[in-house]
């Protein structure tokens, strides 16, 4: 069974960069769905970013296209969000997931479609 650990977070001012890795440990991400879903206190959970393993293929939330980069190494079994001109709106848990198929677009953005999910990391964007 795949884990994911996950790393990266903290705090960084308003224009600042972060980047969080999710590491697969017990197996890999091979023929995997892989993405990061963000949940402030009191809002729900909502989708950030996915990346399909096997073919490299992105998906974004609107509010972060431009901002944000998915990306993977496949010898490491890690996938990364790199995190570019942060806002405090950004401020949130970030969780690694993973979904063991290709999963289609219109199911990317349900949480409820990955199998495995991260501890999660916090990101603070505060002056």
């Amino acid at each position: 069974q795949v884990q994911l650990v996950e790393s990266g977070g903290g705090l960084v001012l308003p224009g600042g960069s972060l980047r969080l890795s999710c590491a697969a440990s017990g197996g890999t991400f091979n023929g995997y769905t892989t993405g990061w879903f963000r949940q402030s206190p009191g809002q729900e959970r909502e989708f950030v970013a996915a990346l399909r393993w096997t073919e490299g293929s992105t998906h974004y939330k609107n509010t972060v296209k431009g901002r944000f980069t998915i990306s993977r190494d496949r010898a490491k079994n890690t996938v990364y969000l790199q995190m570019d001109r942060l806002m405090p709106e950004d401020t949130a848990v970030y969780h690694c997931v993973a979904a063991n198929s290709r999963l289609i677009v219109s199911r990317l953005m349900d949480g409820d479609n990955y199998d495995y999910w991260g501890q999660g990391t916090q990101v603070t964007v505060s002056s």
